[in-house]
């Protein structure tokens, strides 16, 4: 199938407040240390993070936040025509080029089923692309799931997307370290409601990448289609499948500290691990032996693309 002419989607976009790093770490840190017994924040050169599997090397570079589509084409019924080219997103967002990740639904033709999907690729100004994008799907025959990796030809990006793009190139990011989470939320969760606390209504956005180097969490997995139409957020819950992982697990990580106006999903993360691990982060389960390593970057802009003009609420956890 066929994706959307990107060129006919509707783009709105809006400057975000970027705060000086050395600012943004202390404030995080600061926050993060209620909610874990061991929390260190720290501005540093971004490693290589091609060492982690990610399509580039850094984080740096006309950074955006992009979401694309949204949940509400998702459920209460799937509306399948929603089928996106990843090779557009740069130039989606005033780029020529760059590196795309984040979370997502993966691109069901490609299996002729749903699936989440961990968008990773580096588009260069020809099109053609350095692919690093994972799915992860669940099998009907015994209830289990695998992570599948994708081939350089599918580029595909099905119903919706929350997206970090950037030239991927070296710089300077926030360094996140924490260890025995004390506090209810989960680390990204956590992360943005300090800076909501903090900046209010000046809108802060990040994304990057963060590895559960000890310990397990859960994530979930959603299953082909649902036959019926969801109407809730209790209704996704009976429909999404739940598995609890292990570690390492790597987990591709956007969020923004509000919404300015524009239907956002605030906060989207998948993931993957070893053994065919791989899903929609949820929280570690292990509060205390978890240990967490990751490394972010400030957005400049938030692009909205295809926003739905039917929207709902339900189904963005």
């Amino acid at each position: 199938m066929s994706t959307l002419d990107s060129s006919s989607l509707s783009v709105e976009s809006q400057p975000l407040h970027v705060p000086p790093l050395p600012e943004l770490a202390e404030v995080l840190q600061n926050g993060l240390k209620k909610n874990y017994a061991e929390a260190g924040v720290e501005v540093v050169d971004c490693p290589d993070l091609q060492d982690w599997g990610l399509a580039a090397s850094g984080l740096c570079g006309s950074t955006r936040l992009l979401d694309i589509g949204g949940v509400p084409y998702l459920m209460p019924t799937v509306k399948r025509e929603k089928l996106y080219e990843m090779r557009d997103y740069p130039t989606l967002t005033d780029m020529k080029g760059g590196l795309v990740i984040g979370a997502g639904a993966g691109p069901w033709p490609y299996i002729n089923r749903n699936a989440e999907m961990m968008p990773n690729l580096y588009v260069k100004e020809d099109k053609s692309v350095v692919q690093r994008t994972r799915i992860t799907r669940t099998r009907d025959e015994d209830g289990l799931y695998e992570t599948l990796e994708l081939p350089e030809d599918e580029s595909r990006n099905a119903l919706l997307g929350n997206i970090f793009l950037s030239e991927g190139k070296p710089g300077r990011v926030i360094r996140v370290h924490c260890k025995t989470r004390t506090g209810e939320e989960n680390l990204v969760s956590c992360m943005r409601r300090i800076l909501l606390n903090h900046y209010g209504e000046r809108t802060v956005g990040l994304g990057g990448v963060f590895r559960v180097v000890q310990g397990k969490l859960k994530v979930h997995v959603m299953p082909d289609f649902s036959p019926c139409p969801i109407n809730s957020d209790e209704e996704v819950n009976k429909w999404l499948k739940f598995y609890e992982v292990g570690s390492p697990f790597t987990v591709l990580s956007t969020f923004i500290s509000r919404d300015p106006g524009l239907d956002l999903r605030v906060e989207h993360s998948h993931g993957w691990g070893e053994d065919g691990a791989g899903g929609h982060y949820h929280y570690d389960t292990t509060p205390g032996e978890v240990e967490y390593i990751g490394y972010y970057a400030l957005a400049e802009h938030i692009y909205r693309v295809d926003r739905p003009l039917a929207t709902h609420a339900f189904g963005r956890d």
